[in-house]
């Protein structure tokens, strides 16, 4: 099966070109896999944040004598990982693997500090989502294995929406009617989403935010698709239907005592959740996102990340199959679902064991049905581009003053001052941009 998510070899080309890449093979970095020269196992150093990957390790190495894998754990990317894997690229030390957000690997490939693996990594497209693989695909190279993904469903507190006689919203504008019937009960719909949070509903509504034309970057937060998107949303704030900050203290006690009433995120929001509002067991239930128009079946996707190879790397074959390996295999893949919550973004990886019990927390609801429902369903439009963690950083920065009262600001005007620093940074950086 190909992906529809793929883009085709002339888009691809372009892409490639708009990048500025080198190009060169994976085979220029090394070749064969397994022990080298004097007979002993190769060695495979491998960074990631995300919490189980050690215990991956160990299954690998358990399972393996010719390489072996040397785990470190580092801080998460934008927290300080990001610039420890490019100062060791740089220095010439780097690992073969490293965890990479999806988002951030244009940024990467750009700079030049991973390795293009596709005539290792081609034959096992299929063992993988399209959501996952489509992430760990630049133009039509592939730079790593995917992990992880983060299919948007809708959580909302059951018992509140059966206190108020609302039904589960299949609509947008059911969403928003049933936020005006919250209202009155003096209940939040739902808290802010400002910076990747937000991204999910102009994903799902096949609103890209980067383009390609005539060899150069466009970038595209304010685009007539996405000011539709933004018209929505700015129309919840102005009805005064949006609650507290995520991630503050003030929506987590908003999520436990029933006063905001739903969170549309990633699968992964799920552990959030549940260590947010522990006194609300049982109350919380999961359906799959509400649909711009009526009959539509398509969701967005925030999150997710690769195992990427990095510039460098002795043997990327070598490293293509541990990657490989850490996101299919049944023990590695349940380690990293126990130690981090992982959504995985392999197939045999969602027919894990741990995915098929009913979730207390959730009125016993077995949740995982609805991810992989909404994991086939990820709207293929979407490609990331460089330059994101100024794009989100921007827009978070302007979100929170689209969301302050009587601010005068609004989430347009967001989307537009985030699209200009983006392409201002490209644009230093040599990195072709349209006006």
């Amino acid at each position: 099966m190909k992906s529809s998510i793929v883009r085709s070899a002339g888009v691809a080309s372009v892409v490639t070109l708009a990048l500025g890449l080198s190009a060169c093979s994976s085979s220029d970095e090394g070749s064969g896999s397994g022990s080298d020269a004097s007979g002993e196992p190769t060695t495979i150093q491998l960074w990631t944040w995300a919490a189980g990957f050690d215990k991956a390790a160990e299954a690998f190495n358990a399972a393996h004598d010719d390489v072996q894998v040397e785990y470190t754990q580092i801080e998460a990317g934008n927290k300080g990982g990001y610039d420890k894997i490019r100062n060791s690229v740089a220095a010439g030390n780097a690992p073969c693997l490293a965890q990479v957000g999806y988002e951030t690997l244009p940024s990467f490939v750009s700079e030049g500090n991973v390795v293009d693996v596709t005539e290792f990594a081609a034959p096992d497209e299929d063992a993988y989502t399209p959501a996952g693989w489509a992430g760990v695909t630049v133009g039509d190279k592939i730079y790593g294995a995917p992990q992880d993904q983060g299919p948007m469903v809708l959580f909302y507190n059951k018992a509140v929406f059966e206190a108020n006689g609302i039904e589960v919203p299949t609509t947008w504008a059911e969403y928003q009617a049933a936020g005006e019937q919250l209202k009155v009960a003096g209940v939040k719909l739902t808290g802010t989403y400002e910076d990747y949070d937000y991204t999910g509903f102009a994903w799902q509504a096949g609103a890209p935010w980067y383009a390609v034309e005539d060899g150069a970057w466009s970038i595209t937060p304010d685009s007539p698709e996405n000011l539709e998107v933004a018209a929505y949303w700015q129309g919840l704030v102005d009805a005064d239907l949006i609650g507290a900050n995520i991630w503050s203290d003030d929506w987590s006690a908003g999520l436990g005592d029933g006063s905001i009433a739903t969170i549309v995120g990633a699968a992964w929001f799920a552990g959030i959740l549940k260590d947010s509002a522990a006194a609300a067991a049982g109350d919380w239930a999961v359906a799959e996102l509400p649909q711009w128009e009526e009959g539509d079946d398509l969701t967005g996707n925030v999150g997710g990340s690769l195992s990427a190879v990095l510039k460098g790397c002795d043997d990327p074959q070598a490293a293509w199959e541990v990657a490989h390996w850490l996101s299919t295999d049944p023990a590695a893949v349940d380690a990293q679902i126990e130690g981090a919550g992982i959504y995985p973004a392999s197939v045999a990886g969602l027919e894990s064991e741990l995915l098929t019990s009913g979730d207390d927390f959730f009125g016993g609801q077995v949740i995982a049905e609805v991810f992989k429902s909404a994991s086939g369903k990820v709207n293929p439009d979407w490609a990331w581009g460089p330059g994101v963690s100024t794009l989100v950083g921007t827009l978070a920065t302007n979100m929170q003053k689209a969301y302050a009262k009587d601010s005068g600001a609004t989430v347009a005007a967001a989307l537009t001052a985030a699209g200009e620093a983006t392409a201002a940074e490209l644009s230093q950086q040599g990195i072709a941009v349209n006006e």
